[in-house]
């Protein structure tokens, strides 16, 4: 009987009368008017500020659902994609710049591989619905640019192959660590068909740096070391 008072009360009430309830800490005594009456009283809408501090109250209410791993790793997947792109840029003028032939073929050898890496990239997009779409790796852009300050300040020293090796593996272990992390948490989504696809490429990447390795203990530490 109190609250159909209460409602009755407000009858006959012009729209600037509602105002004050726009100001409320809360929307309750609003809403409270509000239940059984949809929008409106005897035909009198209730303003907008009004319906709007209702409609913000009630979102605050409801909590903000925490991102899940599933959308980690989408987001890292985009962070990968974008490194395989910048790289494969990168490697053409790379191998130009070597000096050592077997560099240089190493160096044209990763970026067919890396091609390849691309293109399993994209289809684990498509495993999990998602078109394929890169995302700035801030890590990949900085080991890019310092490899392109070695290539400039380093032109025809016996040094600089050395240089282009340090900042090759650079980027190895980058990846490494990136498919190393993705094919974990594929594994944990129960994405099979893309953890065979992301230890495929993990595979390939730590061949790429112990072959590197290998090319630098056999000649191009020593020969910079030597001049």
């Amino acid at each position: 009987m109190l609250q159909e008072r209460s409602r009755l009360g407000y009858l006959g009430r012009s729209r600037e009368d509602f105002a004050p309830l726009a100001n409320e800490p809360s929307a309750h005594v609003a809403r409270k008017h509000l239940q059984g009456e949809g929008t409106t009283l005897s035909g009198i809408r209730y303003p907008q500020a009004v319906r709007h501090r209702i409609s913000l109250n009630g979102e605050a209410a409801m909590a903000k659902e925490p991102k899940k791993l599933d959308a980690l790793f989408h987001d890292t997947l985009k962070d990968i994609y974008f490194a395989e792109k910048k790289i494969l840029s990168t490697l053409p003028k790379m191998a130009k710049a070597a000096q050592s032939e077997e560099l240089k073929a190493a160096f044209e050898k990763h970026r067919g591989e890396t091609e390849g890496q691309i293109e399993r990239l994209e289809q684990v997009f498509a495993i999990i619905g998602e078109k394929p779409r890169g995302k700035t790796c801030a890590a990949i852009v900085v080991i890019s640019d310092e490899g392109a300050e070695i290539m400039e300040e380093y032109k025809g020293s016996p040094a600089l192959d050395a240089g282009l090796l340090a900042a090759a593996q650079a980027v190895e272990h980058y990846e490494i660590s990136r498919y190393g992390t993705l094919r974990a948490w594929a594994e944990e989504l129960g994405l099979n068909e893309a953890v065979e696809l992301l230890q495929e490429t993990l595979e390939e990447e730590e061949a790429t740096d112990e072959a590197l390795t290998e090319i630098a203990k056999a000649a191009i530490n020593q020969r910079a070391e030597a001049a």
